[in-house]
């Protein structure tokens, strides 16, 4: 699986589960509706009375599940706001446009997932697991390349990748 296989996976997917860390530790859980950048980063909106978002403006860790497949992808969190907000929620709407009037709610904010762990299992008797466990990062802040090489050993495909993320 390369880079752009993985985009396109998760691009043509809609539904997630994101798991969040309550005040006590306990963990919870939602379905959301998400979009994905061609940066792999995942966006969803929320009410901010919810759990999931008063969870992650304590906590930014988030890990979220692929309702439809065998996806998992952990990231850090954030509340894009300005410009970048409005980039991101364009991308939102495209995928989402019965979304539109979200905003006009009252309490609606959105939330960015940037990926520090991404794996992809098939279980199946030809199948692989593909983990991008760190991504790298371009000095301009975008994604490198991935490798072209893959180590393939029975049915398990490992790409392991760096990506910087001192910044969160």
């Amino acid at each position: 699986m390369t880079r752009g296989d993985l985009l396109e996976f998760l691009q043509e997917h809609r539904l997630g589960v994101v798991a969040t860390t309550s005040p006590d530790g306990d963990p919870q859980s939602a379905v959301v509706g998400i979009a994905v950048t061609d940066q792999l980063e995942i966006v969803f909106d929320t009410l901010s009375t919810t759990r999931k978002c008063k969870n992650l403006r304590r906590h930014r860790k988030i890990s979220v599940v692929d309702q439809e497949s065998t996806l998992q992808y952990e990231g850090i969190a954030d509340e894009p706001t300005g410009p970048e907000l409005e980039r991101l929620k364009k991308l939102y709407f495209v995928v989402y446009p019965e979304c539109m009037d979200h905003p006009s709610w009252g309490g609606i904010t959105y939330f960015r997932i940037r990926p520090t762990w991404i794996r992809y299992s098939d279980f199946n008797a030809n199948g692989n697991i593909v983990e991008f466990s760190k991504l790298l990062r371009a000095a301009a802040g975008t994604y490198q390349s991935f490798v072209a090489q893959r180590r393939v050993r029975s049915t398990l495909v490992w790409i392991r990748l760096v990506r910087d993320i001192t910044e969160e």
